[in-house]
């Protein structure tokens, strides 16, 4: 889930580079290790949540759990149990111990697996995989791309926040319509969104850090960074998975 609260900037840094807090390298461009730091902890978090997520969904669907929560009361419970957490960590990170955060991230990652495990009832093994292997190949990339370019994808805020509604409203009409070309043009469009997201979301991260660089937020600022990737590339798999996937 983006941060859609931009902080302005005058100046876009160049890759790896903060105002001058590290030693210099040849050229004179600055790195600011603490920065390198902070952005690995963010991807080590949303890596780690990524394949927790992932086991758990493969080994309840194995366990033949997915069929349960496939419908009555226990879909609702997996489906918005996950969206709560979201919300508690969002508006809660003031209030909020950087361990609780952790441990609501780690219960949403947990959540989310029980959740998804529901996809291998309709798609095939060997075409979830093949998504989720292309889906980090193209995370990797629009991430690398976001956090290394000059380009100041700030304005892309607010666009991209009316699209993610955009798709909610029309994922919910399409409920009722049943309209097949209706689906891939929102898995079409919620790709590009999300792929959007992605950039804009590690140059926001990597811009922030200099804000709070030495404080406690700093550390409460991982988590919730590795939840905002994590969202980015599940909706983004989800999405690619309207076209990659065989169905059962």
């Amino acid at each position: 889930m983006a941060d859609w609260n931009e902080t302005p900037r005058t100046q876009q840094q160049g890759f790896g580079s903060v105002p001058r807090t590290g030693g210099e390298l040849a050229g004179g461009v600055t790195f600011d290790e603490g920065l390198r730091k902070h952005m690995l902890s963010i991807y080590n978090y949303m890596s780690s949540g990524v394949l927790l997520t992932g086991i758990v969904a493969l080994l309840t669907a194995r366990s033949g759990l997915a069929i349960s929560f496939a419908s009555g009361p226990l879909l609702w419970l997996v489906a918005l149990s996950p969206l709560a957490i979201v919300f508690a960590m969002s508006f809660g990170a003031n209030r909020f111990s950087r361990a609780t955060l952790q441990m609501l991230f780690w219960a949403f990652a947990t959540l989310m697996g029980l959740s998804l495990s529901t996809i291998f009832l309709v798609y095939t093994g060997a075409s979830i995989a093949s998504t989720f292997f292309a889906t980090a190949a193209a995370f990797a990339g629009l991430s690398l791309w976001g956090y290394t370019t000059q380009k100041d994808l700030s304005g892309w805020g607010s666009f991209l926040i009316m699209g993610v509604v955009g798709l909610l409203v029309s994922t919910l009409i399409n409920v009722w319509l049943q309209s097949p070309t209706l689906h891939y043009a929102v898995g079409f469009i919620g790709v590009l969104i999300f792929a959007g997201l992605t950039a804009y979301d590690t140059q926001r991260l990597k811009t922030e850090y200099s804000h709070y660089r030495g404080t406690e937020w700093a550390g409460k600022a991982v988590v919730l960074g590795a939840l905002n990737l994590y969202l980015d590339f599940i909706n983004m798999f989800l999405f690619l998975l309207r076209f990659m996937g065989s169905r059962e």
